[in-house]
């Protein structure tokens, strides 16, 4: 007998999301302190974001705890950089654009564009942690590890 894995396909979760933005329990917000973030469900096997950049705001480098994902940007523009290789890749992400990733992705996302940015974020299983990098000579060594009840 042959056992059947079922894949959970974030991308397209953050896809529906993002085009019934009439269906959010809310509207998005900005604040000029922080990127805003609220959870907009908690799926069987995944759950899912809103969260909001201002110009200038990013994360900090970081894994999501083993979990797997998927964004798309809802509006303005994100760039995605990330920390596969020996040297970081930058990929610009306009209004419209995803991507899904597996459970060891490490990136860093920001709005480096004039106009404020939506997007939608999907993890499974749910997060339960993050591990936050600086990059020193080239390589990612951990900064801290972030739990989600205590830090998020």
């Amino acid at each position: 007998m042959t056992a059947t894995l079922t894949q959970i396909d974030h991308l397209s979760i953050a896809r529906d999301f993002a085009t019934a933005p009439n269906d959010w329990p809310l509207a998005p917000r900005f604040s000029a302190t922080h990127r805003w973030s609220h959870r907009l469900a908690t799926l069987p096997d995944a759950e899912v974001w809103l969260l909001t950049w201002l110009p200038g705001q990013c994360t900090d480098v970081h894994d999501h705890g083993g979990s797997a994902g998927a964004f798309t940007v809802v509006e303005g523009e994100l760039t995605e950089e990330t920390f596969a290789g020996v040297r970081p890749a930058s990929t610009l992400m306009p209004s419209g654009t995803g991507r899904g990733f597996g459970a060891h992705h490490v990136h860093r996302v920001a709005n480096l564009g004039p106009k404020p940015a939506v997007s939608i974020h999907v993890y499974g299983p749910a997060l339960t942690s993050m591990t936050q990098y600086r990059v020193e000579s080239g390589r990612l060594v951990v900064a801290s590890v972030e739990r989600a009840g205590i830090q998020w």
